[in-house]
C-alpha cells in the first residue's frame, strides 16, 4: 500500500469512529437520499456494507457507513480510490452527483444505538 492510500485509510478511519469529527464542518446533504438507496442498492454497496449500512464482512470486516460522519469530498475521494478489496468506482461508474446522492442517503440513515437500548447487553 502506498503512502497516500495508507494515510487515506488512517485518516477515513479516525473520521468513521469519531476521532477529529470537529475539524471537519457539516453541511446538509446536497444529494437526493431516495435516489442514493437506489444507487447504493444497484451498485452492489449492500454486499458489504449492509443494507442500511450498519457494516458486514465480505473478505473482511467491512465499516458501517450508516450516519457517515465523513464530509461529501472526502466520501468521493473513498470511493474513487477503493482501498483493500473495496472496487474503485470512476467517475463513470458513479457520477459526482451520484456520489453526492449515496452520501445522502448514508447521512440519512440512524447510527449504530449505545449498548444501553439493547436489554440484553444491560442483565
Amino acid at each position: 500500500m502506498n503512502k497516500f492510500n495508507r494515510g487515506l485509510v488512517v485518516a477515513l478511519g479516525l473520521l468513521m469512529f469519531g476521532a477529529g469529527e470537529a475539524a471537519w464542518s457539516q453541511t446538509a446533504p446536497v444529494g437526493d437520499a431516495a435516489n442514493g438507496k437506489r444507487l447504493y442498492l444497484a451498485v452492489g454497496c449492500f454486499t458489504c456494507h449492509g443494507r442500511s449500512g450498519q457494516g458486514g464482512s465480505y473478505n473482511y470486516p467491512a465499516p458501517a457507513l450508516a450516519e457517515t460522519k465523513l464530509p461529501l469530498e472526502a466520501f468521493k475521494t473513498f470511493l474513487r480510490v477503493g482501498p483493500n478489496d473495496m472496487p474503485a468506482y470512476t467517475e463513470s461508474v458513479l457520477s459526482d452527483k451520484d456520489a453526492a446522492d449515496i452520501h445522502a442517503f448514508l447521512r440519512s440513515l440512524p447510527g449504530r444505538r449505545p449498548p444501553k437500548d439493547f436489554p440484553l447487553l444491560n442483565q
